[in-house]
């Protein structure tokens, strides 16, 4: 199974909820992952919440351009859960 995201919700703090084609969902927070020309700009907590679904691409991407691979963004749930428990 190639993995995608099913839904995007932008959230307040930088922070994504998302669910995954594979039935996984919860929430990421991109706060220390907005580095480089591309992600600096989504800093601004507006641009941030342009955040949506992208339907060919199936997964997270910004009106800047800016897009995350679902393979980032599980692992990075998975690793925020990690810390968190």
């Amino acid at each position: 199974m190639i993995l995608h995201t099913i839904d995007v919700a932008p959230l307040p703090g930088h922070r994504l909820g998302l669910r995954f084609n594979n039935c996984e969902s919860g929430i990421v927070d991109l706060s220390d992952e907005l580095d480089g020309e591309m992600f600096e700009p989504l800093k601004d907590p507006d641009l941030f919440a342009t955040a949506h679904h992208h339907p060919v691409m199936r997964t997270v991407a910004w009106s800047t351009g800016a897009d995350l691979a679902p393979e980032f963004l599980l692992g990075l749930l998975h690793r925020q859960r990690e810390r968190a428990a």
